[in-house]
């Protein structure tokens, strides 16, 4: 086999090779905090629960009504928030993956709007724990007849809040989406503006079907969707205005090893 048939074979074995190193990491990563979060699992599944245990009527509480419930509901609940603390540090590594490809321009775009997308999503799942699940909690609660006992079992409660939490955390994805959307060409922010009822309805359609079928948590979920459209909205069109400016020749060029084609 000639140089010019082993050269290809030999990039693509390094970068393989890169890929491997990077997914060690991730996985020792989530190794290392898991069993951090489990010595602690029933102090967190507390805490998780305590938005709808201080709303509860006197005499009633949580169940399990499974075995095993006692411990893989703390077990699920540790594993999912490791995956949610380690989450910077996984999105890091597939950006070091990344970029070398990158040109320049692309790498001063990806990382801000990298660590933005984490922050975010943080924001998104504090906003569902602080504020909507209060509301949301303190509504079933009192709705029910005064001869129920309301009395949630463990698991689906924690079924409940990892939807809410996911729901919530991608909702407030949305500027990013606007402005990743804006910034890399394929859609002009006037496009976008002129589909904002379509969105508005998106939003609520959404809510919808991510949350409990009730008015008030739709309504948590589609108004800071829609705000936050409009937020991503306004941050695009500024990147429109200033790619109108000519681009520096040498920001373009990306590194040596890694030119298109």
């Amino acid at each position: 086999m000639s140089e010019t048939e082993r050269g290809p074979a030999q990039s693509l074995l390094a970068h393989l090779t890169e890929l491997r190193s990077r997914l060690l990491r991730c996985a020792a990563a989530i190794g290392l905090v898991l069993p951090i979060l489990l010595y602690f699992s029933s102090e967190l599944y507390s805490f998780a629960s305590l938005p709808l245990r201080k709303l509860l009527p006197e005499g009633s509480s949580m169940i399990a009504t499974e075995v095993a419930s006692p411990f893989l509901a703390p077990f699920k609940l540790s594993l999912a928030l490791t995956v949610f603390v380690v989450m910077p540090y996984l999105l890091y590594q597939a950006w070091a993956f990344i970029a070398p490809a990158l040109y320049r321009p692309e790498k001063q775009f990806a990382l801000p709007l990298l660590i933005s997308s984490v922050l975010l999503f943080y924001a998104g799942m504090a906003f569902a724990y602080w504020a909507v699940f209060p509301l949301v909690f303190g509504f079933f609660a009192n709705i029910g007849p005064a001869s129920v006992k309301v009395m949630t079992d463990i698991s689906h409660y924690l079924s409940f809040i990892l939807k809410m939490f996911f729901a919530f955390g991608i909702a407030f994805e949305i500027p990013v989406a606007v402005v990743l959307l804006i910034r890399a060409g394929l859609v002009e922010a006037t496009t976008i503006a002129q589909a904002r009822p379509y969105v508005i309805i998106g939003c609520f359609v959404a809510g919808m079907l991510l949350t409990p079928p009730d008015v008030l948590s739709q309504l948590l979920l589609a108004g800071p969707a829609w705000l936050l459209f409009e937020i991503g909205l306004l941050i695009g069109r500024q990147f429109e205005k200033r790619s109108g400016s000519t681009p520096d020749p040498e920001e373009a060029e990306p590194p040596p090893e890694f030119k298109r084609p």
